[in-house]
């Protein structure tokens, strides 16, 4: 999955569940590092950093995404 993609997906599920999305990816994260599945917490919790920035309007999720 690319930058792109991770942008997609968290504004389609900001538009689909608003604001709770970050506690459900918070949470999806936590579950997946009880669960020794490394890989699943850090993507979740990626995403949820990226949500956040949506929500919060430090990222507009119609633009390119530069990571530094």
């Amino acid at each position: 999955m690319n930058t792109s993609d991770m942008r997609d997906l968290a504004a389609e599920l900001v538009h689909e569940h608003g604001p709770t999305i970050l506690q459900i990816a918070l949470r999806a994260s936590a579950e997946y590092a009880c669960d020794g599945c490394e890989q699943g917490a850090h993507f979740w919790y990626a995403l949820s950093l990226l949500l956040d920035d949506i929500l919060q309007a430090r990222v507009d999720p119609d633009r390119p995404l530069t990571l530094h």
